[in-house]
């Protein structure tokens, strides 16, 4: 099984409330099926919300090597993210992202190979890069900063907003290093990662998405060649 469409929390905007990578998958969704989700991700599942909020796919982000994380998780939460990652390997590393923009999920855009981060996080490039273990580049994406937002990436492909420009999507495609697409979610959605986590194996999607939208976002995220 390659994709589910479902909600998290009762809302199809399933990006909203986790993220995914190719090695561990975090939602906010204490009654979601773990093992479906890990079954289509292909990796463990790990539950928490973060700073006492379900929006976990807002505040997180990351990739194989690291999840980081915003300054203002509480501490319980922290310690399920921490020991949750021991189990699965010791060498991802748990960083916490000082900063005034929390939302990391929104300001970054990450996979195995590079990362491209908002102007907002400009100050924490450095730690981003060493933490993720990748090259980044500051770039915003359509005038916006939110850029974690109108575009999702995996180590196989990435999808970004349909409206986005030629410039902004060779950016993203020339930096990630994947190819892509444009498209969206829950029957025309544009913010395309409120309606996706996603890996390299699977993903979940929100359920008011339509069957042409999965076969872009199949197309998009490497799993069919056209």
């Amino acid at each position: 099984m390659r994709v589910i469409k479902t909600t998290l929390n009762g809302d199809p905007n399933v990006g909203l409330y986790g993220m995914a990578t190719d090695r561990y998958a975090i939602i906010s969704d204490s009654n979601a099926d773990k093992a479906v989700i890990s079954e289509v991700l292909g990796v463990p599942v790990i539950v928490t919300r973060i700073a006492r909020t379900d929006l976990t796919g807002i505040f997180i982000a990351g990739n194989s090597n690291a999840v980081l994380l915003p300054d203002i998780i509480e501490s319980k939460e922290l310690e399920i993210i921490t020991e949750g990652i021991k189990k699965i390997s010791k060498d991802i590393v748990v960083k916490v992202i000082k900063t005034n923009n929390t939302a990391l999920g929104n300001l970054i855009l990450a996979n195995d190979k590079a990362a491209v981060i908002s102007t907002l996080l400009e100050e924490q490039k450095d730690e981003i890069s060493e933490a993720l273990k990748v090259p980044v580049i500051v770039a915003d994406l359509m005038d916006l900063s939110i850029i974690g937002s109108i575009c999702i990436t995996t180590n196989k492909g990435f999808l970004m907003n349909m409206h986005a420009e030629k410039e902004d999507f060779e950016l993203v495609e020339q930096n990630i290093k994947v190819e892509g697409d444009i498209g969206t979610v829950n029957f025309g959605g544009p913010f395309v990662r409120s309606g996706l986590i996603a890996n390299s194996n699977g993903y979940l999607i929100g359920n008011q998405t339509t069957g042409p939208e999965i076969s872009r976002i199949d197309e998009a995220l490497g799993f069919i060649n056209v």
